[in-house]
């Protein structure tokens, strides 16, 4: 295995007024599986198939361990990349399949029937090898895809948007699949998802990105709980962080438009008193107030969303600022259709309004 590095790689597509992915500099460490996650065209599909050599390089470098394979064919640089669409042979059996590629570069058969039936084995896809693809599950395919890439032992797996096409309840259990995999191999991993819960569930790191840079770097809790910019903070989560237009009222407490109080935390943020700020709280760090509470908002219910354990409350502060709490379906105190609600001061984020920054220091 070997580590990854993205080296300011730059994509511009013929006709392009804007790069599709901008100097673009990132690592991957040797065994780590890092997700690109972002909306579409956010250029991490474009990033991938840059690695894959499937996409031109119009500038900077892209290196695997200390080689540059900035222009190198994809066959030469020793990765194995998974498709959305499986991308199997209709007319080979599951074993063909995945034996084909070692037949390509001369391994011996003796050494493919070992990795074939290894892989095989790890991917539960055994009683299958001799059927076509046809005659197999969503699931099953694309564990067959997954096993082609294996059988290959290459320094990289790439994976793009590899559960898009599964169901719901398939797609959770693929996405324990390839983390159970990849916590077999220890193998370099990049995977691509516009699905936030994806990226939370799967990686080690979570690259954030936006108009083809990289609005935020860290483990998947860190960017949960300490959004870079209010785009990371309402891509990330589900429901998204509630942002609500204020202002500074003085040192540790903010006012939201409309009325109603929450406080924060003065040594963690910059600001003024009286300086504009959007205010950012997530959903489940909204709880209802106890009588004689401070810094406290109305929060008027217009409907509730019942999910089975938890139920979310959908209304306004100050009749103009849409705001989203989740509660425990078994909650008391929601028989009034006017909420009386508080935050922690560290749950609390202050935003910028005009650059969008988390204003924390």
């Amino acid at each position: 295995m070997a580590t990854v590095t993205f080296d300011k790689a730059t994509r511009i597509y013929p006709g392009g007024d804007k790069p599709a992915v901008d100097a673009l500099d990132l690592q991957i460490k040797d065994g780590e599986f890092l997700v690109l996650v972002g909306p579409s065209g956010c250029g991490k599909t474009t990033s991938l198939r840059m690695l894959a050599g499937l996409e031109d390089v119009n500038g900077g470098r892209i290196l695997i361990g200390d080689r540059d394979v900035t222009h190198e064919a994809p066959k030469d640089r020793d990765i194995a990349m998974v498709f959305q669409n499986y991308a199997l042979y209709p007319h080979m059996s599951v074993y063909d399949n995945m034996a084909y590629g070692l037949r390509n570069r001369g391994v011996d058969k003796a050494t493919i029937e070992v990795r074939v039936a290894e892989a095989a084995r790890m991917l539960e896809i055994g009683p299958f090898l001799d059927r076509r693809p046809r005659a197999l599950s969503g699931g099953q395919r694309q564990r067959v895809a997954m096993g082609r890439a294996v059988v290959r032992e290459p320094q990289a797996f790439l994976f793009d948007e590899p559960l898009s096409n599964l169901d719901a309840k398939l797609r959770v259990q693929m996405r324990l699949e390839i983390r159970r995999l990849h916590n077999r191999l220890k193998a370099t991993s990049i995977f691509v998802t516009h699905d936030q819960v994806e990226a939370m569930t799967l990686a080690d790191v979570v690259v954030v990105m936006n108009g083809g840079r990289i609005e935020q770097t860290g483990t998947p809790l860190d960017v949960y709980r300490n959004p870079a910019s209010k785009f990371v903070a309402t891509f990330i989560g589900s429901p998204a962080m509630n942002l609500v237009q204020g202002k500074i009222i003085e040192a540790g407490v903010v006012e939201c438009d409309g009325g109603g109080r929450f406080p924060y935390e003065p040594a963690a943020f910059g600001g003024l008193a009286g300086q504009a700020v959007d205010i950012g709280v997530r959903p489940e760090d909204i709880t209802l107030a106890p009588a004689g509470a401070t810094h406290t908002a109305a929060l008027s219910r217009e409907f509730v969303e019942e999910l089975g354990a938890t139920r979310l409350i959908h209304g306004l502060v100050g009749g103009r600022s849409a705001m989203v709490m989740s509660l425990p379906s078994a909650a008391a105190g929601l028989g009034n259709d006017t909420l009386k609600i508080q935050a922690a001061a560290s749950a609390v984020h202050l935003f910028d309004p005009a650059t969008g920054s988390n204003m924390r220091r």
